[in-house]
């Protein structure tokens, strides 16, 4: 348990060197420690507090708690709409005939917690796999530059080698880019597939519930189901069965109060809205990935906004010269290197490609 609040506790800290995007952070950042926040706010009120309360007559109430926790809750479905108190005694909770009415169970608020935590660790897979498979790369070629005042003796060593390396290692670096650009394809393919898994963890009910928790406030008071009630019902059914002073079976009809359900509905309409922002942010990512692989002038315009003080010839050179690999290494470091020392790398680096083509 301290080990993941120390994980949480790392990821708010500031990178000193960037190796990813904004988007890419969303992901391995933001979004990992909303689900993990949120599997502990359940795990508390779970776990700690009581997650739920039933009444029933002969039956112990500590026992029908236990039995209906472990056994699942059901409501009725075509009772979800009705005056409450007259009709029905909440929305869903009414009488009904074993066969005839359909019984709809509720089986998951045991899981939410582990579920939230599982979805987690999936959003931080690209994230381990892009740093094991980077290596440090960035942070070694940036070292002593993502600073503003550097010696002159270490800047200029630091230029030549960082110089040198990227002549030497031209055209090579294809594959370390396309790593990071599977990495983002997973991310996306990641989101998405994690908004299908809710909707098959709360019995299909997660694909539109945001859009119809909008769409309930715009219906007429005697007509509109609320679909938080629908999923995360408060108050629900539950049947227990036990022998009779004869020996036959007895069957007590319980109500179920479940106040972890009002922390439930709120968590995943906040859920609903963060996945469709997160998944269209990721799919607009890849095309903006794809634009830039495949058009080298964009990726000109690019690489001028991060050296804009440089000429425009010098950056022009480089661009011509480079593939996609090569630019997506000189851009990273632009986004850590000092602006003033970077326009010098790439002055020098122009320089040593015109020298190196003219030979």
């Amino acid at each position: 348990m301290f080990d993941v609040f120390g994980s949480v506790k790392g990821l708010l800290k500031i990178d000193a060197v960037c190796i990813d995007n904004n988007v890419f952070r969303l992901h391995y950042k933001a979004t990992v420690i909303i689900l993990i926040a949120f599997s502990l706010l359940v795990t508390s009120r779970q776990y700690i507090g009581d997650p739920i309360d039933c009444i029933v007559d002969e039956i112990p109430l500590n026992v029908m708690d236990t039995y209906c926790w472990i056994y699942s809750t059901f409501t009725i479905p075509n009772r979800l709409t009705g005056r409450v108190g007259l009709d029905i005694v909440q929305p869903g909770v009414a009488s009904h005939m074993d066969g005839t009415d359909e019984v709809k169970y509720h089986k998951y608020y045991q899981w939410v917690c582990f579920a939230l935590f599982f979805q987690a660790m999936l959003f931080y897979v690209p994230r381990y796999l892009w740093k094991t498979w980077e290596g440090g790369r960035i942070k070694m070629l940036v070292l002593d530059l993502n600073y503003p005042i550097v010696s002159e003796d270490c800047k200029t060593d630091r230029k030549r080698l960082l110089v040198d390396y990227f002549i030497t290692n031209l055209h090579m670096q294809n594959f370390y880019a396309f790593r990071f650009f599977i990495c983002e394809v997973l991310n996306f393919i990641n989101v998405v597939g994690q908004i299908f898994f809710m909707d098959y963890f709360l019995g299909g009910e997660f694909s539109t519930y945001g859009r119809d928790v909008l769409s309930f406030t715009e219906m007429e008071p005697e007509e509109r189901e609320d679909p938080m009630s629908r999923v995360f019902p408060k108050v629900t059914k539950c049947t227990f069965h036990k022998y009779g002073p004869s020996g036959s079976v007895q069957k007590f009809d319980g109500l179920c109060v479940l106040p972890l359900n009002i922390v439930n509905e709120k968590i995943y309409v906040f859920l609903w809205f963060w996945f469709i922002f997160l998944s269209m942010l990721s799919g607009l990512s890849l095309i903006y990935r794809i634009i830039v692989i495949f058009m080298p002038k964009v990726r000109l315009y690019l690489l001028r906004g991060k050296c804009k003080i440089a000429p425009q010839k010098e950056v022009e050179t480089i661009n011509s010269r480079c593939e996609i690999g090569d630019w997506y290494v000189l851009y990273q470091m632009g986004k850590n290197i000092d602006p003033l020392i970077f326009r010098e790398i790439v002055s020098d680096l122009s320089k040593k490609l015109e020298g190196k083509e003219t030979v």
